[in-house]
């Protein structure tokens, strides 16, 4: 029954690569639809995102409208059974949402009404989530607010990073979509409105979030840096100079109440350890700017000695 599903797929980052690659298993996918190719880095290179490259090694016809609102109509032209998104980043027109004869479907990486929007696996972690998964919805002309068709859950573990919740995310987001395609073929499906009530939102992250605040508690820095790791990583300033951390450690230690927050009270051959709200952070993998990543352990050779006393955050950027 699947195989003879005509699939078009949106979508573009890697957590879409899985998705898709269920769909080609067992579907039939006739276009994907992603976003435009972009130009990066000081050589000006031209970039296909990882949807496209997959879609062109399976001989799937590939579309990259700039604004699907006003350029939709080749899509249409395949004449889809059903349009599933998956991260896309771009708002459907009641065009396309009423075309297929089985709707346009979305696999969200979080429990709605939870954390609607484009970053929803940093803020997951970030705002201290116990537990979060995927949604298979029915899209509508909102942000995330379409019918709920079926849910599945994970816990998030205390050393979850972004990266490891995203894989296991995209891992389900897969297996709960081709579970559900069959219910949705025959019309049995469930179809739950979503409480307004209890509606939040994971917007994208912006310049701003990444920056670490040590004025808040161990906690709450310990779950912004892994967060945002490694993409796009969480800073401080130190020196004037932006470094971006990888790694960290909670330290219930009440011995330096005395210190400003954000003040470097201690290092050690384990990391360097700042003051928060209510204890330290041990932070254990960097990036200096300009530099390559690496742990704290090498960072300290030749550095040691001038860290102590240092507050980060002084300057701004």
């Amino acid at each position: 029954m699947l195989k003879d599903l005509k699939v078009v797929f949106m979508g573009t980052p890697e957590f879409s690569l899985n998705i898709l690659e269920n769909l080609i298993k067992e579907t039939n996918v006739i276009g994907v639809v992603t976003q435009p190719d972009k130009i990066v880095g000081r050589k000006k290179e031209l970039v296909f995102p990882k949807i496209k490259e997959m879609a062109l090694q399976y001989n799937i016809p590939v579309f990259q409208p700039r604004n699907i609102k006003e350029d939709n109509q080749d899509i249409l032209k395949l004449h889809p059974d059903i349009i599933i998104t998956c991260a896309y980043g771009q708002i459907l027109p009641k065009t396309i949402l009423d075309y297929p004869k089985y709707g346009c479907i979305n696999v969200h990486a979080s429990l709605l009404p939870k954390l609607r929007g484009g970053a929803p696996i940093h803020h997951a972690i970030i705002e201290g989530y116990k537990e979060t998964g995927i949604t298979i919805m029915y899209m509508d002309v909102g942000m995330d607010t379409g019918d709920i068709i079926k849910k599945a859950s994970i816990p998030i573990l205390d050393d979850d990073t972004y990266q490891t919740l995203h894989d296991k995310l995209s891992v389900l987001g897969g297996k709960l979509l081709i579970e559900t395609l069959p219910s949705i073929i025959k019309g049995e499906n469930e179809r739950i409105k979503q409480d307004e009530k209890q509606a939040t939102y994971g917007y994208n992250i912006t310049r701003a979030l990444e920056k670490i605040d040590f004025n808040l508690t161990s906690e709450e820095v310990y779950n912004k840096i892994r967060g945002l790791n490694p993409t796009p990583g969480s800073y401080f300033l130190l020196d004037n100079k932006i470094v971006k951390v990888y790694g960290a450690l909670k330290e219930d230690n009440l011995n330096y109440k005395d210190k400003e927050n954000g003040e470097i009270v201690k290092v050690d051959s384990k990391g360097i350890y700042v003051k928060t709200q209510d204890g330290l952070i041990k932070i254990t993998e960097i990036q200096m700017e300009g530099k390559k990543r690496m742990l704290v352990t090498n960072f300290l050779n030749g550095n040691k000695e001038n860290l102590i006393g240092k507050i980060l955050n002084r300057s701004e950027v």
